[in-house]
């Protein structure tokens, strides 16, 4: 896997900020808030409420994973 990580703007709380991500990272985030009704800041926000001392790149990559792996634990 050679890509490189694209920097995108968010807004939390009011105020912008930037993360890098993989292309598929985002992809798969952008898609699992569309499922789950929310918007890439909404959640981008939630994510960064709770990821403790980890950038927030890293605590949306982990979200990605929880999910996909909660995903394949139900078999879907």
């Amino acid at each position: 896997m050679t890509e490189r990580p694209v920097k995108r703007s968010l807004t939390l709380a009011g105020h912008r900020t930037s993360v890098s991500l993989e292309e598929p990272f985002w992809r798969a985030f952008r898609d699992i808030t569309r499922a789950q009704g929310k918007t890439i800041n909404g959640c981008a926000a939630e994510i960064d409420a709770e990821r403790g001392d980890i950038g927030l790149a890293s605590a949306i990559r982990l979200y990605v994973l929880r999910h996909l792996q909660d995903q394949a634990a139900l078999g879907g």
